[in-house]
């Protein structure tokens, strides 16, 4: 596999170890191996996995400040609507998968959003929201340490996309979708061999990944939303809210470093 070209301000990457065939890396046989070549990778990371570690945390920083200025909130506000899409359609897809008949999807101005159903099994459609967008970040974050593999990811949010504009009821969430539908294709054209896609790929991947865990702490613990995932899940199920809250929170974290882990072996 060819190493990922870097953006002109990177100097090249230096000879490294071959990247692990996935059927090496899934192969029970060969746990001393993938042990050996993980530490390997995580003692010798080539130049642009370095580059991406230090565009991941840049990311985190970024997005850490402007969610909390007054003005420069306002420039994540379509990012916090696409990660409101993502976990509407986690919701959507468990239900789906457990048999349930979606009416609608709808994503709100205010940042919130509601999925409309009947049937399926509830035990899997609420905590499908959290760790669903938790999961669609983290694969976002795997695939940002390469490029073809963020090709594949572009066409695997254009999909969600379409899905969740198949299921819209109301312009605004169509509207949305369409915009964020359309800016894959357009980075994919315009910038050279894709390389925008990079950068948008690990945006939304990191931004998914923090609304989720944000999520989980405000709704639960700064806020105590009643109405939350997880407080429903508790009168149903049993348990405080918050138990189910921490259960969801450390459930993203484990996807967040599985992400961080495959991608160090795999690339």
């Amino acid at each position: 596999m060819a190493p990922n070209p870097l953006p002109s301000f990177i100097p090249p990457v230096l000879a490294d170890s071959p990247p692990m065939p996935l059927t090496q890396v899934f192969d029970s046989d060969a746990p001393a191996a993938i042990t050996r070549n993980f530490l390997y990778k995580l003692q010798h990371p080539s130049d642009y996995q370095i580059w991406t570690f230090y565009l991941i945390g840049g990311y985190f920083v970024a997005i850490l400040i402007l969610w909390n200025f007054p003005i420069l909130k306002h420039i994540l506000y379509p990012f916090k609507l696409i990660t409101v899409a993502f976990h509407e359609f986690g919701h959507a897809l468990a239900g789906k998968c457990t048999g349930a008949h979606i009416e609608a999807i709808e994503v709100n101005p205010d940042e919130g959003g509601v999925t409309k159903m009947r049937g399926g099994r509830t035990c899997c459609v609420l905590p499908a929201g959290y760790i669903g967008s938790s999961l669609i970040g983290s694969i976002l974050i795997f695939c940002g340490f390469n490029i073809t593999a963020s090709k594949v990811a572009a066409g695997l949010i254009c999909a969600c996309l379409l899905a969740t504009l198949w299921w819209a009821k109301d312009w605004f969430t169509r509207g949305l979708t369409i915009v964020f539908i359309a800016l894959f294709p357009a980075l994919w054209v315009l910038t050279p061999n894709g390389q925008g896609l990079v950068y948008v790929v690990l945006f939304v991947g990191v931004m998914s990944s923090c609304y989720s865990l944000w999520d989980i702490i405000e709704d639960l613990i700064t806020r105590r939303v009643h109405s939350s995932d997880a407080a429903v899940f508790a009168q149903r199920y049993g348990c405080a809210a918050q138990f189910w809250g921490v259960f969801w929170f450390i459930i993203s974290l484990i996807f967040l470093a599985l992400a961080v882990f495959m991608a160090l072996l795999v690339w």
